[in-house]
């Protein structure tokens, strides 16, 4: 997606985090960008400003950039991981943004990518914070990447379906997720904007 002219340097140092990702990483890069092109959608649909659309874009292109630091066969283990091995997984969200805080966006991308897994309840992490605290950007991007993750084939297993998907954004409005996202979400998949495998 092109970005405005004065967000192209951000976005060049952006494609360079993804570049070394996908050097050892063949899956996770794919997921983001997946995952940012619903987001888009999303935004787009909620009425945000372009230049609000292009953070969004990059953040969710790097969402899950700290993975680059747990190993492939944990990311990659079918079946049921140990508590000890989702605390592991747990910790790429405070990585990516200890990565994408030195980084002087003029703007809040490394604040995105930090509560990607934070719900509305308290009930997400890193940090257990609620509503008010969670960006809108951060709830477009963790709605999108619920949807991308159930509705794709992952590493570990095969695509749930698209319906399955929609299931749990529904089972998760208004708690752990915003309605308003997911409501534009449903209407974006509805309308046919987005659809597995669109990036």
């Amino acid at each position: 997606m092109p970005v405005s002219e004065p967000n192209q340097i951000y976005q060049e140092i952006v494609d360079a985090l993804i570049a070394m990702h996908r050097l050892t990483d063949g899956y996770t890069p794919g997921h983001e960008d997946r995952t940012a092109e619903l987001c888009v959608k999303i935004a787009e649909r909620l009425g945000l400003p372009r230049e609000r659309i292009d953070v969004l874009h990059m953040a969710a292109q790097v969402h899950d950039i700290g993975k680059a630091r747990i190993s492939l066969e944990l990311l990659n283990k079918p079946g049921r991981i140990t508590d000890e091995e989702y605390a592991v997984l747990k910790t790429h969200v405070q990585i990516g943004y200890d990565v994408l805080k030195h980084i002087s966006f003029p703007f809040n991308l490394a604040e995105i990518v930090w509560c990607h897994h934070e719900y509305l309840d308290g009930s997400g992490y890193p940090r257990g914070v609620t509503a008010e605290a969670i960006p809108l950007e951060s709830r477009i991007l963790t709605v999108s990447d619920i949807v991308e993750s159930i509705s794709a084939d992952r590493p570990y297993r095969k695509s749930l379906g698209m319906q399955v998907a929609l299931d749990e954004i529904r089972r998760l409005r208004g708690t752990r997720l915003d309605p308003v996202v997911v409501d534009a979400c449903l209407e974006v998949i509805d309308l046919k904007l987005w659809h597995e495998g669109a990036a």
